[in-house]
């Protein structure tokens, strides 16, 4: 590739001139005083928290009733449990342990989205008799 003398000259002063522009940059960033947010954060986020219950309410409604669903449902643990036994049927010993993992995952997974669901029915209540988080602010 042939580049004509003035137009390698100019991209090497651009090149030069963001290389400048780089290093001037960082420069200026480790010198600056963090920002109130870079401290962390001031509050325990209740209101925040507060206003989103519904929504992971719903969410681990949804999660738990896929888990929960029959064979025709996928990500339920009674489809997976379908499908270690198939592996198993079929002499895939190896895939029979694979899936066998995850099967035992999920199971746990389901203690887990129920204790979730427990301590967010206690926040749900907390939040009612706090006006929603704002009471502490």
């Amino acid at each position: 590739m042939h580049i004509r003398p003035q137009a390698r000259t100019l991209l090497a002063g651009l090149a030069a001139a963001a290389l400048l522009a780089g290093t001037a940059g960082v420069a200026s960033a480790t010198d600056a005083t963090p920002s109130p947010k870079a401290a962390g954060p001031t509050g325990d986020g209740a209101q925040a928290l507060c206003k989103r219950v519904p929504k992971i309410d719903r969410r681990l409604d949804r999660a738990l009733e896929r888990l929960d669903a029959g064979v025709a449902r996928r990500g339920s643990v009674a489809r997976l449990q379908q499908r270690v036994d198939n592996a198993k049927k079929a002499g895939h010993s190896e895939i029979a342990t694979f899936l066998q993992d995850r099967l035992d995952f999920r199971t746990s997974l389901r203690t887990s989205l129920e204790q979730r669901q427990k301590d967010l029915n206690s926040v749900k209540d907390w939040c009612a008799k706090n006006d929603d988080g704002k009471a502490g602010s």
